[in-house]
């Protein structure tokens, strides 16, 4: 078929032959064309024809006396919506609303002929292109000879996606015949789409630092891997050279700038006249106004909202952006090495040419200003940033069968040595070296989802007890400052899959990468769906209806960590319109804050990492129908049957007329050994003691159980004194006690069947549940103890303690059939032991390590204890795992109260809710008072009041893992901390009492309390907390005397109110007093004795203002490091 020539003086398509044309219809024969000689053709008919796969000629003219095929450009245009650009060698037409290229001609003897075939060559040509491995490795650009088109896509990756532009004027060679524009980049339009810009002031050329631009980004919310949020930039307004520097803190931009001048004038022998910048007060701070001053440097900011008059430095910045998401986007590193992204386009963009230098890069013409500061640069061939890299393992670091080079992720150039910078998560080390070889195809980070959404991260995981790990360098030369980037080499750990993905072939149109599934950290079937007001579950059959699966559990091995999982939800043909809009719009991300982001195990002990990470492995039956399907957990109920039988604990019998039986129900649990594996599969049959009646089946009820305040000063003790911390656990202790009332109870669930309908168990022994279990256990527990010589204490009737002659301690505490032993005199408490396995059936756990819920982890730094497992869990029965997390538990701008108009929420789950949170506010201080307050509303809770408990499970999320930390101290004293937040409550008014307690320097007792009464006066409610911290310091202080901790210095008491201090030290009595008057004698009583010292303390370092009132971040985070909490599970 001959070609089609592009004329752009036919007003129609036209050709002479009409077997090419489709859906042809005859002409009446009256119509005619003009030719160009002047003489008329006559139509015969039209039709219309198929080029290519996007160019469709419609109406195309059949004139018979034509001898070739005219392509009207104007009827083209107006048809397709396209518009017709001409090249010296060819011409295109290209989409207006796409912008595709929907076609082409070459140039041919002095015409643009179009053939049908032509564009379909140039798909099939693409295609290849974008099937081609990237397993090539392009030495140099001039040497390549086939498929330049992959050469210019490879060089587009490997200078950090310049513009196309650009490539063509520093490789013109491969624009040989082709247009820029058409070659487009997914990943550039992810990474730099942007609005209109605003009119750019034109360049003018200077002298170099005459004129120095800058600006500060920040902060990020990640962390660098150095621990940087913010950068600051110093651009050079003359050559455009620009310097970066990584920051902690952006008070460090006058430090910086100072640093930066003095390099300036030792290297390059010049001054730093003016320095332009925004209005940020960084910038004007003293310090760096004074130098400013000194060294005769003119400041010009811009004005306040005015960011275009620093527009240098902005336009520097979103170029520093753009060019370092192209990196991380196209590599998948982990948004933590944004820092080393940073200085390598910094690195990079000194070295592109700039259309406002006339196509200079701003390095060369910075050389030929300062030609002696080129044998001082490195220029290294340059490679892609995120690749593969193999580091070579010297003789003297490896044996003969070890590997001989480390897979490391490459991660720029080193700015003070020739060499590249490469980093082995493996090793967990720097490598600055030219020993290395480069798989730049293969990104060290498998490909993830679309880009421009948030990544699925490796997370940086560092122990809170080990050093950061050393900057390591191949080069023997040290460190030193540089002029052109800044490094900043403090690498913690990075683990990230260890499989690796070829990324999609070289392609000039980037594919849509397939969306990832989150990484699993323990129960495949637990998936979360987050709505803002309303949170609901869905199960479909075992599966969950979510396609992306949240962390629960970090037990996985390090090499598994952060791996995508690919995966689908399979939907059943049936009308959706019932159905949730999670399954109705298919398979969708749940969550961009998986709880593996705020939680790891990499900072553990080998020892206690399994023992943590075993505690969430194993599922556990909600019912006894699920456990008898099991064989350990059917065991495990057979095993408490035939105990219980053993013991005597029942009888079988008819149940006698006007006698209701106690309901019973089976409690699973699981018990673990030291090491973290599992020990035994525990069932407990328990009585539904509710249903007793006072009088008739139980009399007295009270028992005594440890104060969870006594353990927390036990385990200060302990911590400083070296002290051991075992725990032993009493097998059926409420079987133990007699029983006097006559109770009947009903056939345990599961074996009914085995009996007559109306028989049931005549208890004879006292079993879990009942009221009268509890008391029964301990009067038999404390009679024990006591016969072997042991004091029972009077502080805490739970606590037991037996001095030796040779002053040495053994102590027990007791918690139902929990007991905790410690002390100095082993060979008592190996005596202890072996006489409550003789009168009890003992179990002994070892080292203390699960408490009542809280995980005790033990070091030669100190101890922590904190309730990771059961945050976890109560985040995942909320279906708050994917939830967005928040750095403070209470709004300071808002205080709760009553709306009449807020809408009521279920009472039950609120007080639920509520109730696990003041259990978990044993451990967790920093909620003290947000729980407290949410605790006001229990009998009638809005959604203003869920919001504010929701609130606290989002900052929970954050930090799963905190605990407190007890360390060892040379502090021997014994500090209270009292506070009041006067008239704070606004519905009634009552001011709030907060105190906190330290003994020998670790926080052992705290609370946030509403006074029972209205203060008149900040002085009275300030008096009357310190009150109550006196009473805490002086409860305290006994305990301190039963544990053998004697001491006559006073309690110190640190108050920040002046009035309330004077009050107690006037002994005389009047008016404004009278309504404290019972605490005034009481506080003056005790000052007089020299039991208590009070002392002033400042505002801001008032560690009990946390517990009084709701705090702004800065605040709050100060406090919360005061109060001694940890956070060994937080990922670095």
């Amino acid at each position: 078929m001959r070609p089609w020539i592009v004329d752009t003086g036919a007003s129609d398509h036209m050709t002479g032959d009409a077997a090419i044309l489709q859906n042809y219809k005859p002409s009446n024969g009256h119509s005619s064309v003009h030719i160009a000689d002047g003489s008329k053709s006559k139509i015969a008919g039209t039709g219309s024809i198929k080029l290519t796969k996007d160019l469709y000629l419609d109406s195309v003219l059949h004139v018979p006396n034509l001898d070739c095929n005219l392509l009207s450009i104007s009827k083209l245009a107006h048809d397709l919506q396209c518009v017709t650009k001409f090249y010296p060698n060819l011409c295109v037409f290209q989409d207006l609303k796409s912008g595709k290229m929907i076609g082409s001609a070459e140039l041919c003897s002095g015409l643009y002929l179009l053939s049908c075939g032509q564009f379909s060559n140039q798909v099939s040509q693409a295609s290849c292109v974008q099937s081609q491995s990237m397993s090539e490795s392009f030495n140099s650009v001039s040497n390549s000879k086939v498929n330049k088109d992959s050469e210019i896509i490879m060089l587009h990756y490997r200078l950090g996606h310049p513009s196309f532009v650009y490539l063509a004027k520093l490789f013109p060679r491969l624009f040989i015949n082709k247009n820029p524009a058409s070659y487009h980049c997914e990943i550039c339009q992810f990474a730099k789409h942007t609005r209109t810009i605003y009119p750019q002031i034109p360049y003018k050329p200077s002298t170099v630092f005459s004129l120095i631009h800058s600006d500060v980004w920040g902060p990020s919310r990640i962390k660098n891997i150095s621990g940087t949020r913010w950068f600051v930039t110093f651009v050079d307004d003359h050559t455009r050279v620009t310097w970066v520097f990584l920051m902690k803190e952006k008070s460090e931009v006058g430090h910086i700038f100072q640093t930066f001048n003095l390099m300036v004038q030792n290297q390059f022998n010049s001054k730093i006249q003016v320095l332009k910048s925004d209005n940020a007060k960084e910038y004007f701070t003293s310090s760096l106004s004074t130098y400013l001053q000194n060294h005769g440097i003119i400041h010009i900011s811009s004005c306040v909202d005015t960011p275009q008059q620093n527009g240098v430095a902005e336009r520097k910045n979103r170029h520093l952006l753009e060019v370092t998401r192209c990196l991380m986007f196209s590599s998948n590193v982990p948004n933590y090495f944004w820092g080393e992204a940073i200085l390598t386009a910094t690195y990079l963009i000194n070295r592109m040419p700039s259309r406002v230098l006339t196509f200079q890069s701003p390095r060369q013409l910075f050389l030929k200003q300062f030609p002696h500061t080129h044998a001082a640069s490195s220029d290294l061939p340059l490679k892609v940033f995120g690749c593969t890299a193999f580091v070579h393992v010297y003789s003297q670091n490896r044996s003969k069968f070890a590997p001989r080079a480390n897979k490391c992720i490459f991660l720029g150039y080193s700015p003070t040595q020739k060499g590249y910078k490469c980093y082995s998560p493996t090793n967990k080390r720097f490598y600055t070296t030219m020993d290395v070889s480069f798989f730049e195809h293969v990104f060290f980070y498998p490909k993830s989802h679309v880009q421009g959404e948030s990544m699925n991260e490796h997370h940086v995981w560092e122990s809170f007890l080990e050093g950061v790990p050393s900057f390591h360098s191949e080069s023997p030369n040290p460190s030193q400052f540089a002029p052109t980037e800044l490094s900043t080499p403090m690498p913690p750990s990075v683990q990230p899959a260890q499989h690796t993905n070829v990324p999609s072939p070289v392609t000039i149109q980037s594919p849509m990468p397939i969306q990832p599934i989150a990484p699993q950290l323990a129960n495949e079937n637990l998936q979360v769906y987050i709505r803002r007001r309303k949170r609901q579950e869905l199960e479909h059959g075992s599966q969950s209806t979510c396609g992306q699966y949240i962390d629960s559990n970090s037990s996985l091995p390090e090499e598994n960590i952060g791996e995508d999982r690919a995966g689908e939800v399979l939907i059943p043909s049936i009308d959706d319109s019932t159905l949730p809009i999670a399954l109705r719009k298919g398979v969708r991300r749940c969550t961009d804050h998986p709880i593996g982001n705020y939680v790891t195990y990499e900072g553990l002990s080998p020892s206690y990492r399994a023992f943590a990470t075993s505690l969430d492995d194993t599922q556990v039956p909600n019912t006894i129908q699920e456990a008898l399907k099991i064989s350990e957990w059917k065991k495990a109920v057979q095993d408490e049957i035939d105990a219980l039988e053993k013991n005597g604990t029942w009888t079988i019998t008819d149940l006698p007329v006007g006698k209701r039986p106690v309901g019973c129900k089976w409690i699973f649990t699981i018990k673990y050994k030291a090491d973290g594996s599992v020990e035994r599969f525990k069932a407990r049959l328990v009585a539904r003691g509710f249903t007793q009646s006072y009088g008739i089946d139980y009399q007295e009820t009270f028992a005594p159980v440890a104060k969870l305040n006594t353990i927390r000063i036990l385990l200060s003790l302990a911590v400083n004194q070296d002290w051991c911390l075992q725990q032993l656990d009493i097998k059926n202790a409420f079987l133990n006690g007699d029983l006097e009332e006559e109770v009947y109870m009903e056939i345990p669930p599961g074996f009914e069947e085995s009996m007559a309908k109306n028989q049931v168990c005549k208890l004879q022994k006292s079993l879990y549940g009942l009221k009268q279990s509890p008391r029964a256990w301990f009067d038999r527990f404390t009679k024990a103890v006591l016969k072997l010589g042991y004091k029972q204490g009077q502080a805490d009737h739970t606590l037991f303690v037996k001095k030796s002659h040779a002053r040495k301690l053994a102590i027990l505490i007791v918690y139902v059939d929990d007991i905790i032993l410690s002390g100095n005199d082993m060979g008592e408490l190996q005596n202890l032991k072996k006489y409550l396995s003789e009168e009890f059936e003992v179990k002994d756990l070892g080292n203390l390590k699960y408490f009542l819920g809280m995980e005790v982890a033990r070091s030669r730094k100190g101890i922590v204890v904190s309730q990771r497992k059961y945050i976890l869990d109560l985040l995942k029965e909320t279906g708050m795992l994917g939830c967005k997390p928040i750095e403070t538990p209470m709004d300071s701008q808002k205080k709760l109260g009553i709306e009449k108009e807020s809408t009521p929420v279920d009472r039950g789950r609120y007080q639920r809710l509520v109730g696990r949170l003041i259990y978990l506010s044993h451990t967790r201080p920093d909620i003290g008072f947000a729980v407290s307050a949410v605790s006001q509303f229990m009998h009638s809770p809005t959604e203003e009041h869920m919001e504010a408990v929701y609130r606290i499970l989002r900052y929970l999320k954050m930090t799963p893992g905190k605990g407190l930390f007890f360390r060892k101290t040379e502090n021997r004293d014994t500090e209270v901390y009292s506070d009041a937040d006067w008239a704070g409550n606004i519905i009634d008014r009552r001011s709030t009492s907060g105190y906190c307690s330290f003994v020998w320097g670790n926080l052992v007792t705290w609370r946030s309390k509403k006074q029972s009464v209205v203060a008149r006066s900040s002085a009275e409610a300030e008096y009357r907390a310190l009150a109550q911290g006196i009473c805490e310091g002086i409860w305290i202080k006994r305990v301190l005397s039963e544990l053998g901790q004697t001491s006559s210095s006073p309690i110190l008491m640190m108050c920040d109110n002046q009035a309330a201090i004077s009050i107690a030290k006037n002994p005389v009595h009047h008016d404004r007093t009278k309504h404290v008057e019972i605490d005034r004698h009481f506080i003056t009583e005790k000052v007089t004795s020299e039991t208590v010292k009070l002392n002033y303390v400042p505002t801001k370092h008032q560690t009990a203002d946390i517990l009084i009132k709701a705090l702004p971040r800065p605040n709050f985070e100060d406090l919360t490091c005061k109060l001694g909490l940890y956070d060994i599970y937080s990922p670095a």
